[in-house]
This record gives C-alpha cells, structure tokens and sequence, in this order.
C-alpha cells in the first residue's frame, strides 16, 4: 500500500540516538553509530521522531510500505522491555549513553598534589548563553568543545583551553542547532582561529557539525582543526 512514512537522511544523521528515543513503536534503531528506519510496519506515521531531531535528518516521504501492525508493535515492545531490565542489562539506544566502566592506571597519579590554575577566559562558557558581541571574542582564538571533554581528558586546562575563548554545548542534551548561533560570533568578530575538541561518541558529531557549518556560512577563512578524546580520557589519531 502507499502511505506516509518518515525516510532518514545517512548523510544527515550525527548518531545522537534522539529519533530512536523519541519513537514509541521501536521503529527506529542505532545501526553502526546511524539511526535507521528497522521495518515499515512498525512506523505509525505520526512523526513523533521529527521535532527531536537535531540535524533536520528525518522527514515524511509517501511510498510503498507495508501497513502499520499495532500488533507486532506491541510485541516487539514487549521484547525490548524484557531484554532491557536491569537482570539482563543490555543497552538500547544512543551509544553514547551506553554504561561502561573506565579503570585507569594508580601508578601515573602525582606523588603530591599539584596546584592547577584555570585557564577559563570569560564567563558564561556554555554556547547558548554567551552574547554573540561579547568582548572576549574580538581578535579571540575560539575553543568550541563538548561539555564531557573535560571530564574525560585531564589536561583540557593546559592544552587546549589556555589563550583561547572557550565555549562548551552538548547538542542532544540542549536539543538545538548550535550552528544558526557559532555562525554570528563567527562573522561578527575578529576570530582568529577554531579548535573543536568532541567526545568519540557518535552524538558529539553534532557539535562538529554545527561548527563546520558555521564556518562555511560566516564566508571567512580561518584556521581550524577537530580534536577527538576517547572516553577513557585519551587523543585519538
């Protein structure tokens, strides 16, 4: 039968996993970092994964499908209820925010503590509430990272934050598109150069995306360069 039905755009999709949360009928998987449409009858055709989505990757399409089953719907549901209680503790979802453990080594601990200053420039540092006409941007070379990059990489203060502006977002947490936003402070300001450190998980893609497309919309050419940290805290090549 032709019915209305949501197509994903690969090409689009950051892996933030928001779609697969947001759709009520498990319609919609995480297939190797991607978010796919798992089988036709499963999708209702409400569009409930639309709106959560922050690249703009999911849209309607009419075609040949088969009927929407509530039946087989209600059943798998069932299944991933089962297969997802804490006894058996498998992960659904975003990979991002699967549950792992992270044992790191005692021996490189410092014998004493060392005192640490912050290297944190200006304040607010979260992108949705800095003012794109701040002063610190003028003549500024600009640190866009992901909140979790700091928790993770134990130098973020000495390598990456000192002499730079320092922005921090989390695309699927905010549910936004930062790029609207980069793309002023971009254009409007002396910006020199842009450092993007992200998380390896695949919804961080979001923020260097965002960052991308900001700096192909301001037209200006500046230096930039995406730095990934692993979750155990390491640069990964």
């Amino acid at each position: 039968m032709i019915r209305k039905i949501i197509q994903i755009d690969d090409k689009k999709c950051n892996g933030c996993g928001a779609c697969a949360e947001a759709c009520h009928e498990g319609a919609i998987g995480m297939v190797n970092g991607k978010a796919k449409l798992l089988r036709d009858d499963y999708c209702d055709g409400l569009g409930d994964c639309l709106p959560t989505c922050p690249t703009g990757a999911i849209s309607f399409v009419e075609r040949e499908a088969a009927a929407y089953d509530e039946k087989a719907v209600q059943e798998n549901m069932r299944k991933k209820n089962r297969m997802n209680s804490p006894s058996v503790g498998v992960h659904a979802g975003c990979p991002g925010s699967r549950m792992q453990r992270i044992q790191h080594s005692q021996e490189s601990a410092p014998s004493a503590p060392m005192q640490a200053e912050s290297q944190l420039r200006q304040w607010p540092c979260q992108i949705k509430l800095v003012p794109v006409g701040a002063p610190c941007f003028e003549g500024a070379k600009l640190l866009i990272a992901a909140d979790c990059s700091a928790y993770a990489y134990a130098r973020m203060h000495e390598d990456f934050m000192r002499g730079k502006v320092t922005l921090i977002g989390c695309p699927k947490l905010d549910n936004v598109d930062y790029s609207e936003k980069l793309t002023q402070i971009i254009q409007n300001n002396n910006i020199q150069s842009v450092t993007i450190v992200r998380m390896e998980v695949p919804c961080c893609g979001g923020l260097e995306l965002a960052a991308k497309k900001a700096l192909q919309a301001s037209g200006k050419f500046i230096p930039w360069q995406v730095v990934t940290i692993s979750i155990d805290g390491k640069i990964l090549e």
